[in-house]
């Protein structure tokens, strides 16, 4: 308990130093008036960030009100949720995983959407029933989820790898990670979610392939036995990686500098495609044990100002030719389901084709589309999404910090470090610059 109270604490304090680091930001908000302002919270190269100048025009012309949006970008889902559990920001619109999303509604952090436009048309009725059927999972205390969550992106978890450095039969098992041939060669996600379901499908394999339990099982139901076993195989797997990344891991793989990496096919996507520009030539695969289906989503917070703007921005993203300017932009596949998605991302140029009816409905079981982005039914029929811990966090939490030992803690602490020298660099030249002026200006009097 006292070491899942220091991550808190940790956290919490790297929250404090970034909210320091954007003060001046924040004040140009509060000069204006809050009604005024629209302010998201989103991951980052998660948007075509052109819509954020040409939505405060639909806006206007849709509502007759004007907005202005203010736009900040997290990389952890722990570092936003902290922040809006804080009550520190009064974010509008935030974009947390399907799980964070699940603690949040548990938590009473959210407010329901409204879907009342009046002349508007109401677009958020293009989303896939694949994806809104999913939204029952994450149910709390008597509130339904579809009613606080609109689904954004989705994807599927899997392995990027350098088709020159390893064999593609290798990177269809999570083994290649425990394989100590492949020591120093890859890397993890800094992600306990995906690295506790990673580990419990690898460990459980056996039992999965007999029948015994299945993906969905393992990655969600949190006995005292499950959590020892991925702590073990996470400890047999840590000597193995080169790190854990929480976002670099993509780069470095169009570099050629490590042979694979925990990835999620949106960013495989993206990768494939710029190491192909340098000659760097990867791939991407759902290993066959099973892998795990997520969603992000948007919600409304709790201590959110401008719901009516919040609420339009989400009708305005669920527009097709909108969510295919985001699909463009991240790689990953958008939640809605339209016709116009439909034509847009198929390729009448590729051979294979691949089995879309879950996502698209039936009769869309022949294809031609990208299969990294858009995985086949077979694929996504061997993976399950994963719940948050809710009442078994702390203990999967305490966990986690034993498996990952001290990097754990020092990473939370370079992190603060670094904000704390950034800030303190940053108020050393500022006072280097009022003395420069001061001298200046002093010079001009003599």
């Amino acid at each position: 308990m006292r070491k899942n109270n220091l991550i808190r604490l940790i956290q919490s304090t790297f929250v404090f130093a970034a909210l320091i680091a954007v003060n001046c930001f924040s004040t140009q908000v509060q000069a204006q008036e809050r009604n005024e302002v629209l302010k998201i919270y989103n991951w980052a190269d998660y948007i075509d960030e052109d819509l954020l100048t040409e939505f405060p025009v639909w806006y206007k012309e849709q509502t007759g009100e004007n907005v202005k949006i203010v736009f900040q970008v997290f990389d952890m889902n722990e570092v936003m949720y902290t922040k809006i559990a804080m009550g520190q920001e009064d974010f509008d619109l935030a974009c947390p995983t399907q799980a964070v999303m699940q603690r949040m509604l548990h938590n009473d952090l959210l407010l329901p959407i409204d879907q009342n436009f009046g002349n508007t048309p109401n677009y958020m009725n293009n989303m896939s029933p694949f994806i809104i059927d999913r939204l029952d999972d994450f149910n709390a205390k008597g509130k339904n989820a579809a009613e606080y969550a609109i689904p954004y992106m989705w994807g599927v978890s899997g392995i990027l790898y350098n088709t020159e450095k390893v064999n593609k039969s290798e990177m269809q098992s999570w083994g290649c990670f425990w394989d100590q041939k492949n020591k120093g060669k890859m890397l993890m996600k800094d992600s306990y979610w995906d690295a506790y379901a990673t580990a419990a499908v690898w460990g459980y394999r056996n039992e999965i392939a007999a029948g015994k339990r299945s993906v969905y099982s393992v990655t969600n139901d949190h006995s005292q036995a499950d959590i020892n076993l991925v702590e073990k195989e996470l400890k047999t797997l840590k000597p193995n990686l080169a790190g854990w990344e929480a976002d670099f891991g993509k780069e470095m793989m169009t570099k050629g500098e490590i042979w694979f990496c925990y990835a999620w096919n949106g960013d495989a996507v993206w990768a494939i495609e710029e190491a192909a520009e340098v000659g760097v030539n990867l791939d991407f695969a759902v290993p066959s044990e099973g892998s795990n289906v997520w969603f992000d989503c948007w919600v409304i917070p709790k201590y959110a100002k401008n719901t009516k703007a919040a609420n339009y921005f989400l009708n305005y993203i669920c527009r097709p030719d909108i969510a295919l300017r985001n699909m463009d932009v991240s790689g990953y596949c958008s939640a809605v389901a339209s016709t116009e998605i439909l034509e847009a991302v198929t390729d009448s140029t590729l051979e294979e084709t691949y089995n879309l009816s879950y996502f698209f409905g039936p009769g869309n079981d022949s294809l031609r589309v990208n299969p990294v982005q858009y995985p086949d039914k077979s694929v996504v029929d061997r993976c399950a999404i994963i719940n948050d811990y809710l009442d078994k966090n702390d203990e999967v939490l305490e966990m986690w910090s034993r498996a990952k030992g001290d990097n754990l803690f020092g990473g939370m602490t370079f992190m603060i470090i670094a904000v704390i020298v950034l800030l303190a660099g940053w108020i050393i030249l500022r006072q280097a610059q009022k003395a420069k002026s001061k001298k200046r200006r002093s010079g001009r009097r003599k």
